[in-house]
């Protein structure tokens, strides 16, 4: 597949990064010619520096037979002009813009066919909210993603030593949990992947992967581990794009404080937040932390522009006390160091974008693509088509199903039916089927798997 590119920033790099290995033909345009250069010298990919809203730059990128359009630089204007040339003066296939502005967000029309000619519209800082909002819910957690608009939850926990089931086989969750069903889609044990077998057993500090059905979920994490107590206080440092927007969805459900160090902006906050304490001052300031009470947060997000301010003051609200601090951090080099550590939560905000983004590249009828592990493996939902004849899937029990390795069938949704992936469960045209893949690489042989043979069209 050839993909267009347009912008190199913490998105544009990531999805690069994700696709290049997966046997895409990828340019990427920036302004930015050190940015492009760098990423030329860790990926195999063809680059190029210019505007990516003006028709020459993006005819000398290749837009003329390229397959997809990912705009995804800093402007939306530009993101918007790019999709409307591409549709205008070269009928690409398919145009993906990433879009900030909430005002544009307000009047989707804007995106249909006659004006900007935007087939698919994403918001970073809109989904990264969401994303946060799924971590306060559930504090536990590490992550909560959904799929099946929202029938389904895959859920990562940490397993704490005394838990429930330390010790214990899976098989024995089943036992605790007669009557909900449940199942352990992957376990990784210091960041290696295992593949969960009723005789395996949990050790403290295993990261699980669960799927169930949504409403089950907090029963399903009671059996492996302690639950916290309920969310009530919030305080989140950094009143930009992310900040804001959080503020805005839990304000009127949860106890909320926002610290802002530019004074302009903090005025234009309060007159926009009606149930939030906004502060104008430093979250990196440990008198101020202690003076808001931070000893008596029960999730602290550290959600500026800068990563070191973000470490900074999640370290300290974590040392006076904070129950759960989360970070935003956009070098992946750090979101390795400090993940699990004093910090619970560090938040790549490219790889929590990008999942929105692979649901649109990836080969057959992808719904949903969830990024797990800052990347390193994925969570599909695919939507089945064909007959016993022309699909390798249809008709067939998991346990006759060619998976690769690593690879686990989680659920099958049919309706409003949630089935869990046991192996004598059976696959019908139709179904939405969620796949767990530990390694990205086996990306390519899932997407055949589930292809339609041509002889059913």
């Amino acid at each position: 597949m050839k993909i267009l590119i347009l912008g190199a920033g913490q998105v544009g790099s990531t999805v690069a990064e994700s696709l290049v290995g997966e046997a895409n033909d990828i340019t990427v345009v920036d302004t930015d010619a050190a940015k492009l250069r760098l990423l030329q010298d860790r990926l195999d990919l063809r680059t190029l520096v210019g505007n990516a809203s003006h028709p020459s730059v993006l005819k000398q990128a290749g837009i003329e037979d390229a397959d997809i359009l990912l705009a995804v630089t800093q402007s939306d204007e530009v993101n918007m002009v790019a999709c409307k040339l591409a549709a205008s003066l070269y009928n690409t296939p398919t145009k993906i813009a990433r879009i900030r502005a909430t005002d544009y967000l307000e009047h989707p029309e804007i995106f249909e066919k006659e004006n900007f000619c935007v087939d698919f519209s994403i918001c970073p800082e809109q989904i990264l909210t969401e994303y946060i909002c799924k971590l306060i819910e559930f504090p536990e957690a590490l992550q909560v993603l959904e799929f099946a608009d929202g029938q389904v939850s895959l859920v990562a926990v940490r397993v704490f030593q005394g838990g429930p089931l330390v010790g214990n086989a899976l098989r024995n969750l089943r036992a605790n949990l007669p009557h909900i069903d449940a199942r352990v889609a992957a376990i990784f044990r210091q960041d290696r992947p295992i593949i969960p077998e009723g005789d395996t057993l949990i050790e403290a500090g295993d990261e699980i992967f669960f799927i169930a059905a949504t409403e089950d979920i907090r029963a399903v994490m009671k059996e492996l581990r302690r639950m916290d107590k309920p969310t009530k206080r919030v305080m989140i440092v950094g009143g930009g794009n992310i900040g804001r927007r959080l503020a805005l969805a839990l304000e009127r459900d949860y106890q909320v404080k926002l610290i802002e160090y530019n004074k302009r902006f903090c005025e234009s906050l309060a007159g926009e937040l009606t149930h939030t304490l906004v502060l104008n001052g430093d979250g990196t300031d440990e008198n101020l932390l202690a003076a808001e009470h931070v000893a008596d947060v029960d999730v602290f997000c550290a959600l500026t522009n800068d990563d070191e301010n973000n470490i900074m003051s999640s370290l300290l609200a974590k040392k006076g006390g904070a129950r759960k601090v989360v970070a935003l951090i956009n070098r992946s080099a750090y979101v390795e160091l400090v993940q699990g550590g004093q910090i619970d939560i560090a938040l790549s905000p490219a790889h929590v974008t990008i999942g929105s983004l692979l649901a649109y590249v990836r080969q057959g009828d992808v719904a949903v693509v969830h990024s797990l592990r800052r990347g390193a493996a994925e969570a599909l939902e695919l939507v089945v088509h064909g007959d016993r004849q022309s699909s390798k899937v249809v008709g067939r029990r998991i346990d006759e199903i060619d998976l690769p390795k690593g690879a686990t069938i989680g659920t099958i949704v049919r309706g409003q039916q949630v089935i869990m992936g046991h192996h004598d469960a059976v696959i019908e045209a139709g179904d939405h089927v969620i796949v767990f893949v530990i390694n990205k690489k086996m990306i390519g042989k899932i997407e055949r798997l589930f292809q339609v043979g041509l002889g059913f069209f």
